[in-house]
C-alpha cells in the first residue's frame, strides 16, 4: 500500500490592530528603530499587568465566521512555557483549552475539484521579538551572536489551525492562498508573508502500512509561498527515503534551508505538556454576547466564494477572469463599478485583466491608487465598443490617464487620437499619401512584380499605423488597389 501524505498547517496571521494586545504601543514594527514601540509591559517589567485589546477579539471573531467557525461566548488565555530570547517573559500569553473560535471550514478548488479543509480552532495569542543574526551571507547558521528587537513582541496574532485534511503541497499552498485571500477580504490582516503578518508552520507525515498516521514532523522558516510548497515537496522525499531504508520518522522541529532547498533538525517537537500551560491568571475571561456574535455577522462583507459564484451566474465570465478579478476585493470592487458605469461585462474584464493590470504592474501601483477611476474606464471601454476609437489607441490614452492624471477628454486632445473610423474621402487621401511616399514600392506593385503580397501588406500596415486603427482593414485594401491598378 502506498504512503499517504498527511498534511496540517498553522497560520499565524498579525492582526491589523493599531496598539499591540495587551498594551498601548503601537503594533507597528517594520522600518522603526530597533526597541522603540515597546513599554514596561511588553517587556515584561515585574509589576506591569497586561490589559487586552478589544479590537483584536473583533477581528480574530470575523475571521472565524469567515472561517463558518463557532464563535464562544466564553474563552480563556493561559502561559505557554517555554524560554526564547525573543520572549521577554519567558511564556507567551496565548489560548490553549478555551480559545475564541473552533470548528469550522475552508474550501479550496485545484485542477478543478472542490476540497473541504476543516478548521479545529482559532485562538488569539501575542507575537514575539525578532532576533537578528548578523552573518556575511546571510545563511541559518554560523553567526557569532544575535540581536533581539522586541518592536513585534505583543503584536496580537490569530492563529489558524487546520485538520490534518490536506494531502499534497499543492492543497496546502492552495490553502493558504484562500484563507489569506479571505483575511484581506475582511481586512482583518494584510497576510504578507514576506514581511512576516503571515507565517506557517506545517505539520505533515506519511501513512503507515497499515493506513495509520506515522510520526509527524513540523517545518518552520517558510516565508513565501513558493518555500511551503518546496519545503513539503523536499520533507516528503525525505521521510519516504528515511523509511525505505528501514529507519524511522523522529518527531522534531525542522527549519527549511530556502537557500539549500532542505529541512534542517531545528529540535526535538515538544507535546502540550511540554509547554506546561496554566490559566493566565492576570487576565479574565474572553466573553462575547450573542448579540455580539451577530454584529460581527452583519457586519461582514460578501466572501471570496460567494464573490466568486456571483460573477459567474451574474457577469458569465470564465473561471479564469473570475480568479483574476475576485482576488483582491478591492480590483472586484473596481469591476463591478466599471460594468456599473455601462461598460460591456466581458470587454470590462478583458481590459482590466490585460490593461489595467499591466500599468498597474509599470507603475508599481495596488488598484487603490489607480488613477482612473471606473467611470473613466468605462467610458473608455464604450468609445472602443462603439467604434469611435480603436483598442490600440484605448491603450495609448489608458497610459496617459492613469500616469498623467488626465480625464478621458484631456488624454483625447494630448494624444490627438482621431474621433470614429476612417472612411470614403479622409481615408482615400490618407492612402494615397502613403502610396505617393513610397515610389519605389508602388511602382513594384503596379509592375505585377509583388508575387508573394509582401509589398501591398507593406502599404497596408503604413495606412493602419497612420490610422492609428481607426480603419477598416478590408476598406483600405480596396483604396490600395485603386490606387495602384493591382
Amino acid at each position: 500500500m502506498a504512503r499517504q501524505i498527511v498534511i496540517g498547517l498553522e497560520v499565524h496571521l498579525q492582526l491589523l490592530t493599531k496598539t499591540k494586545l495587551f498594551c498601548s504601543c503601537s503594533a507597528e514594527y517594520i522600518g522603526h528603530t530597533p526597541n522603540s514601540n515597546v513599554c514596561p509591559i511588553c517587556l515584561a517589567v515585574p509589576g506591569t499587568l497586561p490589559l487586552l485589546n478589544d479590537g483584536a477579539v473583533a477581528l480574530a471573531s470575523r475571521l472565524g465566521l469567515g472561517l463558518h467557525c463557532t464563535i464562544q461566548n466564553y474563552s480563556t488565555f493561559g502561559r505557554k512555557n517555554y524560554f526564547y530570547a525573543d520572549l521577554a517573559k519567558a511564556y507567551q500569553i496565548t489560548q490553549y483549552e478555551l480559545p475564541v473560535a473552533t470548528k469550522g471550514y475552508l474550501d479550496i478548488e485545484l485542477g478543478g475539484a472542490s476540497k473541504r479543509v476543516r478548521i479545529h480552532h482559532l485562538h488569539l495569542e501575542e507575537d514575539a521579538g525578532k532576533l537578528v543574526h548578523p552573518t556575511a551571507d546571510g545563511r541559518l547558521t554560523g553567526a557569532a551572536y544575535s540581536l533581539v528587537d522586541y518592536n513585534r513582541g505583543g503584536v496580537p496574532l490569530s492563529e489558524v489551525v487546520s485538520e490534518p485534511d490536506m494531502s499534497s503541497p499543492a492543497e496546502a499552498k492552495e490553502y493558504v492562498m484562500r484563507l489569506r485571500q479571505l483575511a484581506r477580504y475582511l481586512d482583518v490582516s494584510d497576510g504578507e508573508m514576506e514581511s512576516g503578518s503571515l507565517r506557517v508552520d506545517a505539520n505533515i507525515s506519511l501513512t503507515n502500512a497499515d493506513g495509520t498516521l506515522g510520526t509527524r514532523v513540523e517545518i518552520k522558516n517558510m516565508n513565501s509561498l513558493k518555500a511551503l510548497e518546496r519545503a513539503l515537496e523536499y520533507e516528503i522525499s525525505r521521510q519516504n527515503k528515511v523509511l525505505d531504508s528501514g529507519g524511522r520518522i523522529v518527531q522534531e522541529t525542522r527549519l527549511w534551508d530556502d537557500a539549500e532547498g532542505v529541512t534542517r533538525s531545528m529540535r526535538n517537537k515538544e507535546t502540550a505538556s511540554d509547554y506546561r500551560y496554566y490559566p493566565e491568571m492576570d487576565l479574565a475571561p474572553i466573553v462575547i454576547s450573542d448579540s455580539e456574535i451577530e454584529g460581527y455577522r452583519q457586519s461582514m462583507p460578501e466572501l471570496p466564494q460567494e464573490k466568486r459564484l456571483r460573477f459567474a451566474q451574474s457577469f458569465g465570465l470564465s473561471g479564469e477572469e473570475i480568479a483574476i478579478l475576485t482576488e483582491q476585493k478591492a480590483l472586484a470592487d473596481y469591476y463591478e463599478a466599471t460594468v456599473s458605469a455601462g461598460a460591456p461585462t466581458a470587454r470590462a474584464a478583458n481590459w482590466i485583466r490585460m490593461e489595467v493590470l499591466r500599468v498597474l504592474n509599470e507603475l508599481g501601483q495596488d488598484i487603490s491608487e489607480f488613477r482612473v477611476k471606473p467611470d473613466a474606464l468605462a467610458g473608455l471601454v464604450k468609445k472602443i465598443e462603439q467604434g469611435d476609437i480603436s483598442s490600440t489607441i484605448g491603450k495609448d490614452l489608458l497610459d496617459l490617464m492613469a500616469r498623467e492624471d488626465l480625464t478621458l477628454d484631456e488624454a483625447v486632445k494630448r494624444l490627438g487620437a482621431p474621433q470614429g473610423r476612417l472612411s470614403g474621402d479622409a481615408l482615400r487621401e490618407l492612402a494615397s499619401r502613403i502610396v505617393s511616399s513610397q515610389p519605389d514600392v508602388a511602382e513594384t506593385i503596379k509592375n505585377g512584380l509583388d508575387k508573394k503580397g509582401g509589398k501591398i501588406k507593406f502599404l497596408q500596415g503604413l495606412v493602419m499605423k497612420e490610422a492609428r486603427g481607426q480603419a477598416d482593414p478590408n476598406e483600405v485594401a480596396g483604396c490600395l488597389s485603386e490606387l495602384l491598378g493591382s
